[in-house]
C-alpha cells in the first residue's frame, strides 16, 4: 500500500499518574463520611458559617490556654524564686506590742499587735490543728493550692444569696489565705500607704485580678513548702481579735496557755475566730464565741476529727475566758499608763516591750463591782450619770483606775478619771484648812460662820451662801470643815492668803488653773480626779506630795536592763507633819459627824471630804484609811445637773463600799491623827453685823506647836491684829 505521506506516532504507554490522584477531568467523589457531615443544600450554606465559627473559637480558646498556663507557670516560677524560707515569714507585723504586769508580775492587759511566738503547725494541739482545717479548707491536704470545687461551691452559694459570683464566700484554700496574709509578699513601707491600716485593706482587696494573683501566689507556695509549711504560716499570721497575731498570741490571750495546749473546746474557740475575729472575739461576748465554737464542734465531728462523745463532752464544757481575759482590755488604767510612757515604747513602738506597773487586779474587782452595786440598788435605771473611781497607796502609786461605768474593751476610750477636768467644790477645802494649820492654826481655834459680803474689784459685791443656808456662829476649824461651812472656809482663805492656799494646792499637785478670786476657797478650780485623790495621798503621808504614777518598769521582751524605771512618787514636803497630822484628824470629824457620815466604815478608821458645786454639776467624795486613799467623782458628761445627788450621799456610799471591799480581810489600822489636846472654848457670838471683810476673831485653845521664825512671827502678828487672835 502506498503510503499518505503521515506519521503514525510511535506506540508508547501513557506516564503513570501518582497513585491516589484524580484525572483532571474526572470529578472527585465525595465520601459517605463527608456526605453524612456536610448537610447538602440550602442548609449546608447556613450552617457553614457557624461551624466556621466554632473551629475558630475553639482554636483561639486552646491557643488562649496555652498562652494562660504559660504565663501562669512563668509567674509561678517567678514568684517560686522570690519566697524566702518559712522561718522568715511568720512573724510580719508592722507594730510591736506591749504586755502590763500587775503590781504582782501578772499580765492583766495587752495593747499593740501582740506575738506569742512562733509556733509550728506539727507541734500544736492536734484539736487546734484539726478545727482550723474543718473550718477553712478540708480539703487542704489534697488540692494543690487551689480547690477547683470550693471555689465552684462558693460561686453557687453567692449567686444562690443574690450576691455576685465572687461576692461573699470566696472559696479560698488555707494556702490562698495564706497567700493574703503574706499580701503576696509586698511588705509595709510608709513611704506607700499612709497607714498601716490602708496597707491591710489593700492586701484585702477581692478584685478579680487580684485573686488572680492570689492563685498564682498560692502555686508558688505550694510548690516551694510543704503542706505543714504552709499551715505553719498560717497559724503565725491570722489575726484573731483583741490585738492576737497568730493562734499562740490568741491562746495566750484567751485562755492563758499556749496553742499546743488547748482541748477541742477552746481549739473550736480560735479557729470560730478566723471567719470574724471582731465580732466572735469572746472578750467582745463570750456568748456569741461560744455559739460559733458549738458551730465548729459539729464540722470537727462531720469530718471524722471527733467522735459524738468528743463533741458533746466539749459543748457541755465551752472555753472560758482566762482571769485576764475577763478584765477585757486591761481598762481605762492600762490606758492610762499607756499615755503615760513615752509613744515611741508604746503606742507606737516597733518593739516587744513589758511594762511592770502598780495595778492591782483584786483592788479593780473590788471598785468596779462597788460602782455597779451602787448604780443597780440607788440609782434609777437608765440613767446616764457617769461616775469615776481611783484607788492608789499613800505614795502615789494607782493600784485601780474606774474611769466610767462601762468599757467597751477597747483602747482609747474616755477616761473621767484622767481626762474630765471638773470644778471640785468643797472637796478642795483641806487645803484651805491645810494653809492655816502650817501657819500654826489649831483644830481647835474658832472662826465665824456669818453672812459674809466681799467687794471684789471688776466684779462688786460677792456674797457666799452656805448649802444648808444656816448660820452657826462662832465655830472650830474642825467643825467648820466637818460640815462644809462656806463663809467659814472664805474667811480663813483670805485671813491666811490665797496665795498661799494656792500655793498648798499646787504643792499637793493641783496642777490646773487655780481660781484667782475668793471663790478658790469653795472649789471653783477645775481639776481631774486621779490629780485629787494624789493631794489626799499627801495629807494621809504625812504632808509630802505625791505624782500618782502607774509604771514602775518598762523594757524590752528578753531583756534584763529596764530602760525606765521608778521607785515612788514621792516629792518635797508642803506641810509639817504636824499639821498634817491635824489635817486627818479634821478630816477623820467629817466622816465621824459631818457631811461625810455615809461613808463610814465598820471598825475602821477613815478620813475624808465632800464635795458638791454649783447646781450640782459635780458631786465628789475623796478620802482615805491608813491603808489606801481613793477619790469618787461622780455627774453627766454634758455638764447637766445632777438630781438629789451630793457629795454626802450616792459618791460617799460608792466610796464606802470601794473601801469596805478593798480592805477585806486587811487588818485595821489607826489613822495617823492627833487629836486636841484640849476641848474647843464655848463658841462666842456671831457678830453683829451682818458685812464682814476678813474672819471673825480666832481663838487659840492651846500654844503654838513650834516655835515660829522671824518671818512666821511677823505672818502671825498681822493676821493676830486682823482677827483678834488671843496669844
Amino acid at each position: 500500500m502506498a503510503s499518505t505521506g503521515r506519521r503514525k506516532p510511535p506506540l508508547v504507554a501513557e506516564r503513570r499518574r501518582k497513585t491516589g490522584a484524580t484525572p483532571r477531568s474526572a470529578p472527585r467523589r465525595k465520601t459517605a463520611r463527608g456526605a453524612a457531615r456536610r448537610p447538602k443544600g440550602a442548609v449546608g450554606w447556613i450552617l457553614a458559617p457557624f461551624r466556621w465559627l466554632i473551629r475558630l473559637t475553639f482554636g483561639l480558646a486552646l491557643k488562649g490556654a496555652l498562652v494562660v498556663a504559660a504565663l501562669v507557670a512563668l509567674g509561678t516560677w517567678y514568684v517560686y524564686t522570690t519566697l524566702p524560707p518559712v522561718g522568715a515569714l511568720l512573724d510580719g507585723r508592722a507594730k510591736g506590742s506591749v504586755t502590763l504586769l500587775d503590781r504582782d508580775g501578772e499580765i492583766f492587759a495587752w495593747r499593740g499587735e501582740q506575738f506569742g511566738g512562733q509556733i509550728d503547725a506539727a507541734t500544736i494541739s492536734p484539736h487546734l490543728r484539726h478545727a482550723i482545717v474543718a473550718t477553712e479548707d478540708k480539703r487542704f491536704y489534697g488540692h494543690f493550692g487551689i480547690d477547683p470545687r470550693g471555689v465552684a461551691s462558693a460561686i453557687r452559694i453567692n449567686l444562690r444569696e443574690g450576691r455576685g459570683p465572687l461576692s461573699g464566700h470566696g472559696g479560698s484554700t488555707i494556702t490562698q489565705q495564706s497567700a493574703k496574709l503574706l499580701c503576696l509578699g509586698v511588705e509595709f513601707d510608709p513611704d506607700v500607704w499612709e497607714s498601716e491600716a490602708a496597707y491591710e485593706a489593700d492586701c484585702r482587696e477581692g478584685s478579680l485580678w487580684r485573686k488572680i494573683k492570689e492563685a498564682v501566689y498560692a502555686l508558688a507556695m505550694e510548690a516551694k513548702y510543704s503542706k505543714d509549711e504552709i499551715l505553719t504560716i498560717y497559724v503565725n499570721r491570722a489575726f484573731l481579735g483583741a490585738g492576737s497575731r497568730g493562734f499562740e498570741a490568741a491562746a495566750q490571750r484567751y485562755f492563758g496557755k499556749s496553742a499546743n495546749e488547748v482541748n477541742p473546746a477552746e481549739a473550736a474557740m480560735l479557729a470560730g475566730l478566723l471567719v470574724a475575729p471582731t465580732r466572735y472575739a469572746p472578750t467582745n461576748n463570750l456568748a456569741r464565741s461560744q455559739e460559733r465554737a458549738n458551730l465548729i464542734l459539729g464540722l470537727m465531728q462531720e469530718q471524722g476529727y471527733l467522735t459524738a462523745k468528743e463533741a458533746d463532752i466539749a459543748r457541755a464544757a465551752p472555753a472560758r475566758l482566762s482571769e485576764a481575759a475577763e478584765a477585757r482590755a486591761g481598762g481605762y488604767f492600762a490606758d492610762w499608763v499607756m499615755g503615760d510612757a513615752p509613744e515611741f515604747l508604746t503606742r507606737k513602738t516597733t518593739e516587744d516591750v513589758i511594762l511592770s506597773t502598780t495595778f492591782d487586779a483584786r483592788i479593780q474587782r473590788a471598785a468596779e463591782s462597788a460602782l455597779a452595786h451602787i448604780f443597780e440598788t440607788k440609782v434609777r435605771e437608765g440613767s446616764k450619770a457617769q461616775a469615776a473611781i481611783v484607788v492608789m497607796s499613800a505614795d502615789g502609786a494607782v493600784r485601780a483606775m474606774v474611769g466610767g461605768r462601762k468599757f467597751k474593751g477597747v483602747a482609747g476610750q474616755f477616761n473621767r478619771a484622767v481626762m474630765a477636768k471638773r470644778q471640785t467644790g468643797s472637796a478642795f477645802k483641806p487645803f484651805v484648812y491645810a494653809a492655816a494649820l502650817e501657819l500654826g492654826y489649831g483644830p481647835g481655834d474658832t472662826v465665824a460662820d456669818a453672812p459674809l459680803t466681799l467687794n471684789i474689784p471688776g466684779s462688786g459685791a460677792w456674797s457666799p451662801k452656805n448649802y444648808d443656808n444656816r448660820y452657826r456662829g462662832t465655830v472650830t476649824l474642825t467643825t467648820a470643815l466637818a460640815h462644809s461651812v462656806n463663809t467659814s472656809a472664805v474667811r480663813i482663805s483670805e485671813a491666811v492668803g490665797r496665795e498661799n492656799v494656792r500655793k498648798v494646792a499646787e504643792d499637793f499637785g493641783i496642777v490646773s488653773d487655780l481660781a484667782n478670786g475668793p471663790a478658790l476657797a469653795l472649789g471653783a478650780s477645775e481639776s481631774t480626779l486621779v490629780e485629787m485623790t494624789g493631794a489626799y495621798a499627801g495629807i494621809l503621808n504625812g504632808g509630802t506630795s505625791v505624782k500618782a504614777y502607774g509604771l514602775r518598769e518598762l523594757r524590752l521582751q528578753g531583756a534584763d536592763t529596764p530602760l525606765i524605771g521608778q521607785d515612788g512618787g514621792l516629792g518635797e514636803r508642803v506641810i509639817s507633819e504636824g499639821a498634817a497630822r491635824d489635817l486627818v484628824w479634821m478630816m477623820h470629824k467629817v466622816v465621824t459627824e459631818g457631811t461625810g457620815t455615809r461613808a463610814r466604815l465598820d471598825g475602821r478608821e477613815a478620813a475624808g471630804k465632800t464635795g458638791t458645786t454649783q447646781v450640782a454639776r459635780d458631786a465628789w467624795f475623796l478620802g482615805f484609811t491608813a491603808d489606801y486613799v481613793a477619790g469618787v467623782w461622780m455627774g453627766y458628761d454634758d455638764n447637766t445637773p445632777l438630781t438629789g445627788v451630793t457629795g454626802s450621799g450616792l459618791p460617799a456610799e460608792i466610796w464606802r463600799e470601794t473601801m469596805e471591799r478593798v480592805h477585806a480581810g486587811l487588818p485595821a489600822r489607826p489613822l495617823p491623827m492627833d487629836a486636841p489636846a484640849a476641848p474647843a472654848p464655848t463658841p462666842t457670838p456671831p457678830p453683829a453685823d451682818n458685812v464682814a471683810t476678813a474672819p471673825a476673831p480666832v481663838q487659840q485653845p492651846q500654844p503654838v506647836r513650834r516655835e515660829p521664825d522671824l518671818a512666821e512671827r511677823i505672818i502671825l502678828e498681822v493676821l493676830g491684829g486682823i482677827l483678834g487672835r488671843n496669844n
